[in-house]
């Protein structure tokens, strides 16, 4: 019978071609405009290492001056100074945990003739890679002993490695970073979490990836500057170890809720000992989730949401317009139903013969909004955003198409299929 119900559908759509391609056109445009929109959405908002977000979290406290201060109505900073990220990660109050801070590295391949050229740098402690579950293609990360002992030791990503040894085991080569010599012990597999979520407050967010990670303290001890420094106080930025800013991220793992609120009460209690001391001033203290984090930093934007939202309500008109076009079309073919009807036709059989229909011009949109999404999407790819080259369908954006196509196409059919099963045949036979 649904064979049948295809034959039908297949052609009345094709005697009222004008019609039908006002229907197909009208769907597609709705849906290329929501999953142009869903897509950039998706990846503004996703989670960047899924299964391993509860558990990692970001303690943040407050070192500015009193000045302007007023209790419970301020932020904590987002970074940390040297002396504070240090005496939190000494306190060993978690798990694993690692301090992390973004550089820029000048890269001089060993080639003769190769030229040098800049890439983005992650400077950290040693649990940082196996916390955020970073996987290797060879080799391994750096150890604590690495960290202590200052080694000149780097990890470099998958993208680096093919550059500048063109894919194959470089463990145990050299890097030439910054006019210093360091050996590579580890060369990561594909790792470009977005968003970025430990560079979003340090100044990167989407990308390829980072180039190279290396112990922090060989890092400054080699003269990497960090590129994201913040002081509230005139200072050396050539001494940051001592000065008055902020440049160090801190990410803890804790697993369960037992021990986020110890870590809470050791960080209250942090500040409370600071305060004594006379190194703080302000109580506020924060320990957000990674999740939470991102929301704190707007990292999905206002209008990002919001043309989500109009994109939808655009749908929706194309959806009216088209149970409209249906409707008529349906009026239209009021002796036909008749006819059917009179013939022995269920008013369930009519309904079916013209939820097909819907059904057939739902897909059609379908793939029409695919190609009206792509377009859209390309010309993301063409604008000037940070995420802008990462835009592109995926398998289940590509098959979520097709889901809202179908449920457009069936809901607008709905009413008209609804009208065509209730026509009465006497009266259209009598007319006939």
């Amino acid at each position: 019978m649904f064979a049948y119900y295809l034959q039908l559908a297949w052609r009345s759509l094709g005697r009222n071609r004008v019609l039908t391609t006002l229907m197909v056109l009208a769907l597609a445009l709705g849906i290329g405009a929501c999953i142009t929109t869903l897509t950039v959405l998706r990846l503004l908002s996703g989670d960047p290492l899924p299964g391993r977000s509860a558990q990692l979290y970001y303690p943040q406290v407050d070192p500015y001056p009193k000045d302007g201060y007023v209790p419970g109505q301020s932020r904590p900073q987002e970074n940390l100074t040297w002396v504070d990220a240090n005496n939190l990660f000494d306190a060993h109050r978690a798990p694993r945990q690692a301090l992390v801070a973004l550089g820029s590295a000048k890269i001089q391949p060993r080639d003769a003739g190769g030229r040098p050229f800049f890439g983005d740098a992650v400077m950290a402690t040693a649990d940082f890679l196996p916390m955020v579950g970073a996987p290797f293609r060879y080799g391994s990360a750096w150890s604590a002993d690495d960290d202590a002992a200052g080694a000149r030791v780097v990890v470099i990503a998958d993208f680096l490695n093919q550059k500048l040894f063109g894919g194959a085991d470089s463990v145990g080569r050299t890097l030439r970073l910054n006019g210093h010599d360091f050996r590579v012990v580890g060369v990561l597999g594909h790792f470009s979490p977005q968003p970025r979520f430990y560079a979003i407050n340090l100044g990167r967010s989407y990308g390829e990836g980072d180039g190279v990670f290396l112990p922090l303290r060989t890092a400054r001890a080699t003269d990497m500057a960090p590129t994201n420094i913040s002081c509230w106080e005139a200072a050396d930025i050539e001494h940051l170890e001592t000065s008055p800013c902020m440049w160090l991220g801190l990410w803890v793992e804790l697993p369960n809720a037992t021990a986020v609120a110890d870590y809470r009460r050791f960080l209250d209690g942090y500040v409370r000992e600071q305060i004594a001391q006379g190194r703080f001033h302000r109580t506020d203290t924060a320990l957000p989730d990674l999740m939470q984090w991102l929301r704190i930093e707007q990292v999905v934007p206002d209008d990002a949401r919001l043309q989500a939202g109009l994109a939808f309500g655009f749908l929706l008109i194309c959806v009216t317009n088209t149970i409209g076009l249906l409707l008529a079309k349906c009026l239209r073919r009021s002796r036909e139903i008749g006819v059917r009807r009179a013939l022995g036709a269920t008013r369930g059989a009519i309904f079916g013969q013209f939820m097909v229909e819907a059904a057939i011009v739902g897909l059609a949109g379908g793939l029409l909004g695919l190609v009206f999404a792509e377009f859209g999407l390309w010309g993301i790819r063409h604008q000037p955003a940070e995420y802008a080259s990462l835009a592109r369908l995926d398998l289940t954006m590509f098959a979520f198409t097709f889901v809202v196509a179908l449920a457009s196409a069936l809901v607008a059919g709905l009413l008209p299929a609804w009208r065509a099963c209730v026509v009465a045949p006497a009266p259209q036979l009598k007319s006939a």
